[in-house]
């Protein structure tokens, strides 16, 4: 509907000034069937508000029955209902019905949780974007646990969102607080539910687990219903916003630390929201520990435990890694245990291999191997570099470099012409130039650089003898 001073000035024009619907539709910037409309209703003197009878009215009864049943469903699918059931017209007819009659969506209502002290805490993932790990681009994730009564917080950043990463936070966050809720509040992700039919859920047998050892309850929300843990949801944008926004990441160890003195500093120095006594999350913690479950007497382990083959080289591949192995075991079934720091392959009770753990910081055609520090029961391990290395670093120039020897001189080379052939001394006075860290090379020493060669002539047509390089 167009105001009614719009409307005044279309009849004007177009009365008085005789313009056309085209040129006032323009002026005015309105739709030509718009300026019609409105002339047409004056000039033709139609009443308004006239309904007609149209091909939808016999159906018009359906479309409301499986709208109060349905109100969400389209009207693309309601014609093709009543297409059905024989409507001979389009669509267009009926998106205009349903668009009057569609119920209006109630406004929800959210009551405000009061919980006691110990009783509930919240988990979640929260999402921050990626960081470029080498030659890698890894996501950054955080793992986050808000006790709901004092909003005291722990938070863990890591480069996965793996079982053993999900398991490690919650170690890591009891330990941190000094205790275990009764009760922690899942959303439904993968590590915690597997299957979920109604209210009946089936847990992650790792997740109950970790349940049984602490002696918490684990609590799913109702699907698609996040606000049911907003406690941590607020906690994560609290964190993105204050501080991670703006802060240089450079390793995720430094990450880790900065997160944990800001979490003591500013996230713990803060008021307890909607708290009528005021106190801080520092101080209410304090009255909330008590509350706690006490810790177990020995933390859960969280390793990575995976069986693991090797094909016809004596390595196994784990994170994107390749850790060597003793060559008696090749292809035979072995068990790889890894934590944050080390990589351990076990055969059967036998520990064969430590590594230290590297992070997948190469493309996969562009993977260094990982030389292991030491291989149990006296076999000989392989050798860690393959024949052909995928990368390499130039070794420092020498400290007194020599001068060169007669036989790197140009003199040395017969005079006939051509360019010498002679190759470069290794004890030559310059130093390598600088090589890219992943060039493609054959060889794990860098090369002495050219002497000063002479010049050769070029290639005559009736002469043969062209310079060569060497």
């Amino acid at each position: 509907m167009i105001p009614l001073d719009v409307q005044a000035r279309i009849r004007r024009l177009f009365y008085a000034e005789h313009w056309t619907i085209g040129t006032i539709a323009t002026e005015l910037g309105v739709h030509h069937d718009t300026v019609a409309r409105v002339v047409g209703t004056e000039r033709l003197g139609r009443p308004v508000g006239l309904v007609r009878a149209s091909a939808l009215d016999p159906y018009k009864a359906v479309v409301a029955d499986v709208l109060a049943q349905h109100p969400r469903l389209r009207a693309t699918r309601l014609h093709g209902m009543l297409r059905a059931r024989g409507y001979p017209g389009g669509v267009v007819m009926v998106r205009r019905y349903v668009r009057t009659i569609r119920p209006a969506a109630r406004a929800e209502a959210y009551l405000r949780l009061q919980t006691l002290p110990g009783e509930q805490g919240q988990v979640d993932w929260g999402h921050f974007g990626a960081v470029q790990v080498g030659h890698a681009r890894r996501p950054l994730l955080c793992f986050v646990l808000v006790l709901s009564w004092s909003r005291a917080l722990y938070a863990r950043f890591a480069l996965d969102q793996s079982l053993e990463s999900f398991l490690r936070g919650h170690v890591e966050a009891f330990a941190a607080v000094g205790g275990v809720p009764r009760a922690l509040l899942y959303d439904n992700l993968k590590s915690v539910v597997l299957e979920r039919q109604g209210d009946h859920v089936r847990f992650h047998p790792r997740l109950l687990e970790l349940a049984g050892h602490y002696h918490f309850a684990p609590k799913p929300c109702a699907p698609y219903r996040g606000n049911e843990k907003g406690k941590v949801e607020r906690t994560i944008q609290y964190l993105r916003h204050s501080f991670f926004a703006a802060r240089r990441v450079t390793t995720l160890a430094d990450l880790n630390a900065q997160l944990a003195r800001w979490i003591t500093e500013t996230a713990h120095a803060r008021p307890v929201p909607a708290d009528p006594a005021g106190r801080r999350v520092g101080e209410a913690l304090e009255e909330e520990r008590p509350r706690l479950l006490p810790l177990a007497a020995h933390p859960f382990p969280c390793d990575v435990v995976r069986p693991v083959a090797s094909g016809k080289t004596p390595y196994v591949r784990f994170d994107g890694n390749d850790y060597s192995i003793p060559h008696a075991l090749v292809r035979k079934p072995l068990t790889l245990v890894a934590d944050e720091q080390t990589v351990r392959v076990v055969d059967a009770t036998t520990e064969v291999a430590r590594s230290s753990r590297l992070p997948p910081t190469w493309p996969r055609w562009r993977r260094r191997s990982a030389r292991p520090t030491s291989c149990a029961g006296g076999t000989s391990c392989a050798a860690p570099v393959p024949t052909r290395p995928r990368s390499w670093t130039p070794s420092p120039p020498a400290a007194n470099p020599s001068p060169p020897t007669p036989a790197a001189s140009s003199s040395s080379a017969p005079a006939t012409g051509r360019r010498s052939s002679t190759r470069r001394s290794p004890t030559s006075s310059r130093a390598a130039p600088p090589v890219p860290p992943l060039s493609r090379t054959s060889s794990t020493s860098a090369p002495a650089p050219a002497a000063p060669r002479r010049r050769s002539p070029p290639c005559s047509p009736t002469t043969r003898a062209c310079a060569t390089s060497s």
